[in-house]
């Protein structure tokens, strides 16, 4: 049994979206550790955060909290979790009208194991029972009015539906190619977009070389406007249809606390920079800078800035935005 639970009944929310989101939305239980274990142990947890999670959710909350207007499409289940989910979203200001809340199914969680060494992670996830999205008259509208359409691939069939909506619409598609998620339909999906932010390990498996530079620069042949190949420490490597071609370094941190949602912030930080109309060079510095500043705590969204504080930060390396 399906039905909707609307959130909010303000439809001009949904008329003014920047950028509107399709994609899995989580409930991240995240533990620093000393170490991971390598069988039957007891350790002291060092610290505990739950928050929500999921590629295009965290994506949405980098938007909303820069400063943009978001707001997600998604199923969740009447559970403890989605609740949860949902009341995170609507503290960081990201729509909630346009998901649908599934009578007797559960949401997605995941358990995330931080080492504190380096930041690296295991992560062990339990899907929800929630259906991949029906869209309804309302979301397709939702859709249709944003000037971003965001996305990960995920719920295939909702996927192509929103892509040709928001063509109609004339809103950009951005896409989300992140590690350990490239899937041979994506050949499918990645000419229908307009902004192709992908990891290094899913543009080694699209395009069939190990080179970065080269990996966007094939990429944009497949049809997006602007792509960029993202690789953590190693910067990233951005290539437009006007010809601009460059890397971009990484801010380092002398520590890293958790890599949890870096690359979430960086797709979240680089749509906004395109809707304020920053240059590209720009826009992908400040890109770097918030995922390298969200590095910093605990959590997916904990580090994620404000944007008086990333300008203050991209200021001290002499990077002035506007």
């Amino acid at each position: 049994m399906r039905r909707t639970k609307r959130l909010s009944g303000d439809q001009r929310q949904t008329q003014s979206i920047d950028v509107i989101g399709l994609g899995a939305s989580t409930m991240d239980v995240l533990t620093l550790v000393d170490h991971f274990p390598n069988g039957r142990e007891v350790q002291q947890a060092l610290s505990t955060v739950i928050q929500g999670g999921g590629p295009v959710a965290t994506a949405m909350v980098t938007i909303s909290r820069l400063g943009g207007r978001t707001a997600m499409v998604d199923c969740l289940g009447d559970d403890w979790v989605g609740d949860l989910v949902l009341r995170d979203f609507q503290s960081e200001g990201v729509g909630t009208e346009m998901i649908e809340i599934n009578h007797g199914h559960t949401t997605a969680i995941s358990n995330i194991l931080v080492s504190t060494a380096d930041g690296s992670r295991a992560i062990m996830f339990l899907p929800g029972s929630a259906p991949e999205p029906l869209l309804s008259e309302s979301q397709k509208a939702a859709i249709q009015s944003a000037k971003m359409l965001h996305i990960n691939g995920r719920y295939s069939k909702a996927c192509m539906e929103a892509i040709a909506l928001a063509k109609a619409g004339n809103a950009l598609i951005s896409f989300d190619g992140g590690a350990g998620r490239f899937r041979p339909e994506m050949k499918t999906l990645v000419p229908l977009t307009d902004i192709c932010i992908v990891a290094k390990d899913f543009a080694e498996k699209y395009t069939g070389t190990h080179e970065p530079h080269r990996s966007a620069e094939l990429l944009l042949k497949e049809g997006p406007k602007i792509a960029v190949v993202t690789d953590g420490i190693h910067g990233s490597w951005v290539c437009a249809t006007d010809g601009l071609s460059f890397h971009q370094p990484a801010f380092l941190f002398p520590k890293t606390m958790d890599t949890t949602g870096c690359g979430d912030s960086y797709h979240g930080a680089f749509l906004f920079g395109l809707l304020r109309g920053f240059a590209i060079e720009k826009t992908a510095a400040l890109a770097s800078a918030v995922a390298a500043m969200n590095s910093q705590q605990l959590g997916g969204r904990s580090g994620i800035p404000k944007l008086d504080e990333v300008i203050k930060f991209l200021a001290g390396y002499g990077v002035m935005l506007g």
